[in-house]
């Protein structure tokens, strides 16, 4: 069958009145009414979504008592955290909360005979707690934490309510214990602060790993270079001493190292650090290099101590006995450090009244000794000391002098200074008359040495003669 075509409308047409009618003028029919309580309802402000074990709400607390926490969850009915939750809570969240103020809950039961929802706000704070500790792992964020307790492998610290730990292998502040076996190696970090790092996290295992070394490493790493930027030659800074090598000591600056060569430890010589300074030391030093394109910083403490030889006769005078330790022997004496700052010579005759090829004869290195100053050059920074004259008679006085200093400083300050002046007096008689003695020991020495070699030379002529005559007697 054939659709019959549509032709457009002429003005010979007729055209019907509601063609006739425009949009305008077209009434429309108001739309039924609707029932007030079927508004209501389709306005109900609640979400009546199904609750499931484990999920975490928001909510507003709307109502509090010794027992339970009202909170509405946006629900049919109020959820409900019950006291023995709270209890899990810190101290200071569960003081802070109060009625009108928004918190998260986890689901814990959906619906309660009651028809209330049983929620949990630990379990909250706890996965709130994880979720941070992810944010850590993933920006690397140095944070703080306290040591809440420990065990034999390490010590436990807490990221809110999430229990993480720190194996000993990236503890530093235990690494003088190294070697300790003892279960208690760790008791005394327990309330310590550490600076740590997140390094790994499985939330299915409940698996939260930290380390002090990784956290230390970068904070060192800005301290340094804050420390760097900041020194300046000649500043003074107060450190620890955190390691010993065989060229000097290192310094820990509160973030970066500096290195105390051994010439800068002290005024005297130095052949190990290990005689200056041990790790742990509290330390001033002065800064007297910094290479901020190699990042190395130049310490010393010597500079911070007066240069003992400007001062050497307010400390010491000519026959005064001192403590001294032998440091070093050679052909031709001993040398000995007095009371740990000055290095004098013990010449091979000051040695022994009898007479020794070695000085090794009589002392040895780390001997420690009473030994008489017998000569101060200031300018050449040399002390002659004596072991031999440590005990003469002749020193009796001075000897008296210095054993009296101390009733004579109450006493009185001049009569002292006399003493010490007359008994510096007769050393120095004594030392005069003493030369021409050293001298004539030294040509009698000689002598012994010549007489030796002449009745070695005699010796070995007689020897030729002897092997001389042999020879003839077997032609």
């Amino acid at each position: 069958m054939n659709t019959p075509e549509h032709s457009p409308v002429t003005s010979d047409q007729e055209v019907s009145p509601v063609q006739q009618l425009t949009t305008s003028e077209v009434e429309i029919a108001p739309a039924p009414a609707i029932h007030p309580m079927e508004l209501l309802l389709s306005e109900n402000p609640y979400d009546l979504r199904e609750l499931e074990v484990g999920d975490t709400v928001e909510g507003t607390i709307v109502g509090m008592n010794d027992n339970e926490i009202l909170v509405d969850i946006g629900s049919k009915s109020e959820g409900v955290i019950p006291a023995r939750d709270l209890e899990r809570v810190d101290a200071e969240i569960r003081n802070g909360l109060k009625i009108g103020e928004k918190i998260y809950a986890q689901v814990v039961r959906p619906e309660s005979r009651e028809g209330h929802a049983t929620l949990s706000l630990s379990r909250a704070l706890q996965e709130y707690d994880w979720k941070h500790a992810e944010d850590l792992l993933e920006s690397q964020q140095v944070f703080e934490g306290e040591v809440n307790g420990y065990n034999k492998g390490g010590v436990i610290v807490f990221v809110g309510k999430a229990r993480g730990f720190v194996p000993a292998s990236q503890l530093v502040s235990d690494e003088g214990k190294k070697d300790d076996d003892d279960e208690d190696r760790f008791a005394s970090l327990v309330g310590k602060k550490l600076q740590l790092k997140v390094i790994e996290l499985d939330r299915t295992r409940n698996r939260l790993i930290l380390s002090e070394r990784q956290a230390m490493r970068d904070w060192r790493r800005k301290q340094k270079a804050k420390l760097l930027t900041d020194l300046q030659v000649g500043d003074v800074r107060d450190g620890m001493i955190s390691s010993l090598a065989s060229f000097g000591a290192f310094v820990d600056l509160g973030g970066a190292d500096g290195l105390i060569h051994l010439s800068e430890l002290s005024w005297g010589r130095v052949q190990d650090p290990s005689e200056v300074v041990r790790v742990g030391d509290e330390v001033s030093v002065k800064v007297i290099s910094v290479d901020r394109e190699r990042r190395r910083i130049g310490l010393s403490m010597r500079q911070l101590m007066p240069e003992p030889w400007s001062v050497v006769h307010e400390q010491y005078a000519i026959g005064q006995l001192v403590d001294a330790e032998i440091t070093r022997l050679t052909s031709f004496g001993a040398f000995a450090r007095v009371d740990g700052k000055l290095e004098g010579l013990i010449h091979i005759s000051e040695i022994s009244d009898q007479r020794i090829n070695h000085p090794k004869e009589v002392v040895h290195e780390g001997q420690k000794l009473m030994l008489r100053v017998i000569k101060i050059d200031p300018d050449k920074r040399r002390m002659g000391l004596s072991l031999k004259r440590a005990g003469e008679d002749s020193y009796a006085v001075v000897d008296w002098a210095a054993e009296e200093t101390d009733d004579l400083m109450e006493e009185d300050q001049t009569s002292m200074a006399a003493a010490m002046a007359d008994a510096e007096m007769a050393v120095d008689t004594e030392l005069e008359a003493g030369a021409g003695s050293m001298a004539e020991a030294e040509l009698e020495a000689d002598a012994e040495v010549m007489v030796d070699t002449e009745a070695e030379l005699e010796a070995d002529v007689e020897m030729m003669v002897d092997a001389e005559a042999e020879e003839a007697s077997v032609v």
